[in-house]
């Protein structure tokens, strides 16, 4: 079997599990999708598999419908959770034996747990010993840049969301990616070549052209993961699967390159392989 993975989903259950009080921001009802939804996508682009990411919209801290799915999908998805600080290490292994593999921050809303509060080391330990990545989402390099010396420090490897969300006008010194290319070069972290649409203007998205190519001079191929950002959370313009690949075949023309980014390494990242 090819393994091809979707790094970057989100999926909600409404009916069993309701927006949770930690959301970080508010959602219409029509802007969520289910799990049998996301797998059906999948299936229709001939996907295995899926990380998906437990929403701070809609539901915060609460991680109960993502470890619900997990169980539900016996391994064709695995998860990142966003865990409040305190949660008793019991908790942590739970999500562990369920499939989560990664702990993220979202840097721009206050109802995500920040990597600077007290209690923050310990959840880095308790993900750092279960052997979870530290993933990071920003719409600010300034906030990315005040973050790094936590996430350097975290002894996990890190995976930045999005292209590290680059402001398309500003190019490719802006300090936060530049900041950004300097970690790639490290060689402790992953970036994902998704949310083009949240930064690339419309479709087919060339805007996010330079920088996705100096993400993968910098981190290197083996590196890089795609993902769709499923089911597409406040998109300003509407947004397909299949239109983001077409952007994918652009970005890397050569079927080896897309299928280490699309195959590969995601199966490295989630321990499939």
């Amino acid at each position: 079997m090819t393994i091809r993975v979707d790094a970057h989903a989100h999926v909600y259950d409404l009916q069993k599990y309701p927006f949770s009080e930690t959301s970080g921001f508010h959602l219409q009802d029509n802007e969520v999708g289910t799990a049998e939804q996301f797998a059906a996508v999948l299936d229709a682009q001939g996907f295995t598999h899926g990380l998906l990411i437990n929403p701070l919209g809609g539901y915060g801290t609460d991680n109960s419908c993502l470890l619900d799915v997990l169980a539900r999908f016996q391994g064709r998805f695995k998860g990142v959770a966003v865990v409040a600080h305190g949660t008793p290490e019991a908790e942590f292994d739970r999500m562990a034996q369920a499939g989560v593999i990664g702990l993220r921050f979202n840097l721009s809303f206050d109802a995500s747990p920040t990597p600077f509060a007290e209690g923050a080391q310990r959840t880095l330990q308790l993900a750092r010993e279960r052997g979870w990545f530290a993933q990071v989402h920003y719409h600010h390099g300034a906030k990315f840049i005040e973050a790094l010396p936590v996430l350097r420090n975290c002894g996990m490897p890190i995976v930045v969301d999005h292209c590290g969300r680059p402001v398309a006008s500003e190019g490719l010194d802006q300090p936060g990616f530049r900041a950004l290319l300097e970690l790639g070069r490290e060689g402790n972290a992953w970036v994902k070549l998704s949310g083009a649409f949240r930064f690339g203007g419309p479709f087919p998205y060339y805007d996010a052209d330079p920088y996705v190519h100096a993400l993968v001079d910098a981190f290197g191929i083996d590196r890089c993961v795609w993902g769709s950002d499923w089911p597409f959370l406040r998109a300003s313009h509407r947004v397909d699967h299949a239109s983001l690949l077409v952007a994918l075949e652009r970005w890397l023309p050569d079927a080896a390159d897309r299928q280490k980014v699309l195959g590969d390494n995601p199966a490295r990242l989630l321990g499939l392989v």
